[in-house]
């Protein structure tokens, strides 16, 4: 009989838990609140909030709203939303993490002081932002400088970049620790001239699950990993915990369990995203214990 352990460490963050938080706080109230674009990466979640009221909508049909409540979810938005909100008269119910608020003003402020009048233009710094192109708060950040900052996913980017121009570089703040690293050590290798500042502006909150979740990972025979399809983070914590433990397996939700995965486990444990809910995790916990009688330790 197999020990099941739900990972206390996986879940909602702090940002993802106050986005949801306030939606919910609204449709208590009034029964139907807008959101732009999926709340948290995960679609179980959007299910259970789509059910209650909550109307997700891309940016073609915010653009066409009017007179209505939005929450920003938590990955934030760039200026334009913002000015597209005055415009339509739509009031915000604002949940962009904390964290991510302050990277983009620092990059707004850097971005102003860059390309002030005073500045060469020919000479203004390249600030390149280390992220997923097309992620919703890297959107954000990229939004800060007019769209002139340059996203990176990886050191194969920087190839068609000058980078001997003065760099400023930034962080996606879920993105994992070590490879920022390595991008900076990258650029380091490859400039022959120009200044070269990094700022780590990675969120510890996140960075700090993936040394405990791999030890979590070390300590059972499989690992089943419960993350939405659209989740970055999910990506990055499912490859630390596989990299532990080769039986290491990424569900969406407790339908895609292969009972042969489990099968003659001693110990299972359960693990999840920052955008996994708490009672997904339970229901594959649950799942676990429908193919044999299991012991769950939550």
């Amino acid at each position: 009989m197999a020990k099941i352990e739900i990972d206390n460490g996986s879940g909602f963050c702090f940002g993802v838990t106050t986005a949801i938080s306030k939606a919910e706080e609204e449709l208590e109230r009034t029964g139907v609140l807008y959101c732009l674009g999926d709340i948290v990466h995960n679609a179980g979640e959007v299910e259970r909030l789509q059910k209650k009221g909550l109307i997700t909508v891309d940016h073609d049909e915010f653009a066409k709203l009017h007179n209505v409540k939005v929450l920003l979810r938590a990955h934030g938005e760039p200026p334009s939303t913002y000015e597209t909100a005055r415009r339509n008269n739509i009031e915000i119910i604002d949940a962009t993490c904390p964290v991510v608020l302050q990277l983009q003003k620092r990059i707004k402020d850097a971005y102003a002081k860059s390309s002030a009048p005073a500045k060469d233009a020919e000479n203004e710094p390249l600030i390149i932002i280390y992220g997923k192109p097309g992620h919703a708060e890297v959107n954000g950040l990229v939004g800060q400088t007019g769209g002139s900052a340059v996203v990176i996913q990886d050191k194969t980017d920087l190839d068609n970049l000058d980078l001997d121009r003065d760099i400023w570089l930034y962080s996606q703040t879920t993105k994992s620790i070590e490879g920022f690293q390595e991008i900076v050590a990258e650029i380091k290798s490859r400039k022959t001239a120009g200044s070269f500042q990094w700022f780590d502006t990675i969120c510890r909150q996140v960075a700090n699950r993936m040394p405990k979740m791999r030890d979590f990972a070390a300590g059972h025979d499989v690992i089943l990993f419960v993350s939405g399809a659209k989740s970055s983070n999910g990506k990055v914590l499912y490859a630390q915990c596989k990299e532990v433990n080769p039986k290491t397996y990424l569900i969406t939700d407790e339908t895609e369990l292969d009972p042969a995965w489990i099968e003659n486990a001693e110990s299972i444990g359960i693990c999840g995203a920052t955008s996994t809910p708490r009672w997904l995790m339970q229901k594959v916990a649950e799942a676990c214990n429908a193919n044999e009688g299991n012991d769950t330790k939550d």
